[in-house]
């Protein structure tokens, strides 16, 4: 039985969208408060790495699910069956076929997953360094 890809609603888009931008603000300011507020590395690292897990985590799963809602109604094969014009027909199967071949869905993976990692070790280092 196929499932229904359903499209996540405009308030989760942003959520995650902003929580991506803090991310990334985050890393940057790492060399601001290097110099000028040592204390809020560590927080900021954090807020960073943290948001980063969340993120990549959500764009893994979005990733995935386009690749399978393409593979799982097989359209790139209706595609090339239907009416449409032949340069419909190869700028879509073009698309769908980038996504499809894309390996972005192992990216971030991997940068969700490093992430983590980085977590658990720092807490870890925190943890028996004392």
């Amino acid at each position: 039985m196929k499932h229904k890809p359903e499209i996540v609603s405009p308030s989760t888009i942003h959520f995650f969208f902003l929580i991506g931008l803090i991310s990334s603000i985050s890393f940057r300011m790492l060399i601001v408060f290097q110099h000028i507020a040592p204390s809020l590395i560590r927080p900021t690292w954090y807020a960073g790495v943290i948001g980063y897990v969340i993120f990549f985590l959500y764009r893994y799963f979005i990733s995935r699910k386009r690749k399978n809602a393409i593979k799982e109604y097989d359209l790139i094969a209706k595609i090339m069956d239907s009416n449409l014009s032949e340069e419909d027909k190869q700028v879509s199967t073009y698309l769908l076929s980038s996504i499809q071949k894309s390996p972005e869905n192992l990216n971030y993976f991997f940068i969700f997953s490093l992430s983590a990692v980085a977590v658990v070790f720092d807490i870890l280092f925190i943890c028996f360094s004392s």
